[in-house]
């Protein structure tokens, strides 16, 4: 999800057209909201690239520009996940870029970048899904995820744009068994980056650059934040408080959203959006003020329907009715 210069809401989401398998026939499309999320326009395809699996949509805007930058993730359709991170698959998980100049309302020609941000042992490969950020330096910055050849060991990385989109860079590659990551600017210029973890523990895994993403600490665990190894969603507001949703358990439910007013040291803040299933989730300020938190929730699977919330953030500091 993502809030444009103009204030229109972006709402991304995999078109999977034949089940819930992160592979096969699937597109990505957009909703659009400009009144805060109150309504939403018609579905919108960005790209369907035929029977081929297109996905993990990750828009940042270059405020100098107003561009709206959106890598993706590509691979053949008949290609599993598994074929994928043994190396059998017919072909390997590649990166790509589109752009809009106007408010999203229409979308360049996706353009391949694999070569430059992806290493040549890597299969799995994903970017975000979640959001980038711009540094105040001016840098783009996106939040990725890779697999190793032969070992199909998990790690987080992050790539990187210093020429305004024209180019891209991979810049630092984190620690074992981390994967989908988030990531925010704090008010030292320092990043922090927030991880689903395979470590078995139940929790995020965190890390910090402070030369712009191109080197990492090693991954800790951040026991305030539990999971059950999950994507999660990371944002930081106009006023400095740090946001985070993501299903607070050890199964995929009670989808959560907290808040730190310490650079992510601790969340003391915490309300529960929904208390059935839950999986995925995306956090965007509101044109004019207020949160909205876009996730995956059902009674029986987590992925029944896609919903839209919006609260404010007093609402948000009120009280704490979730948690582990």
């Amino acid at each position: 999800m993502l809030l444009t210069p103009g204030g229109t809401l972006l709402a991304f989401c995999e078109g999977r057209k034949k089940g819930t398998s992160d592979t096969g026939d699937i597109d990505l499309v957009l909703r659009r909201s400009r009144d805060g999320g109150k309504s939403w326009g018609a579905l919108e395809t960005v790209w369907d690239d035929g029977p081929n699996t297109i996905g993990n949509p990750c828009p940042l805007v270059d405020a100098s520009t107003g561009t709206i930058w959106l890598p993706l993730t590509r691979n053949l359709g008949e290609d599993s996940e598994e074929e994928i991170l043994s190396g059998t698959a017919k072909g390997s998980r590649e990166a790509w870029i589109t752009r809009s100049d106007d408010d999203g309302a229409t979308w360049a020609k996706p353009a391949e970048i694999t070569k430059a941000v992806k290493g040549p042992d890597w299969t799995w490969y994903a970017t975000g899904p979640g959001c980038g950020i711009q540094l105040r330096s001016g840098r783009l910055l996106v939040p990725c995820d890779h697999a190793v050849a032969r070992t199909k060991m998990r790690r987080s990385h992050v790539i990187y744009s210093d020429d305004r989109g024209a180019t891209w860079r991979l810049g630092g590659v984190l620690g074992d068994l981390t994967n989908e990551c988030q990531v925010v600017e704090r008010a030292d210029g320092s990043l922090l980056l927030n991880m689903r973890s395979y470590h078995g523990k139940s929790r995020r895994a965190v890390a910090t650059s402070r030369d712009g993403g191109l080197t990492w600490t090693e991954p800790a665990l951040d026991l305030a934040l539990v999971e059950p190894v999950c994507q999660a969603s990371l944002i930081r507001l106009r006023d400095g408080a740090l946001l985070f949703s993501n299903p607070a358990s050890t199964k995929r439910e009670k989808m959560t959203v907290r808040l730190s007013r310490d650079e992510g040291k601790s969340w003391p803040g915490s309300r529960l959006l929904h208390g059935g299933r839950a999986a995925y989730s995306a956090l965007t300020p509101l044109p004019g003020g207020g949160i909205g938190c876009l996730y995956e929730r059902g009674e029986k699977s987590p992925y029944e329907t896609i919903t839209f919330a919006r609260f404010s953030l007093g609402w948000l500091s009120e009280g704490k009715d979730a948690g582990p």
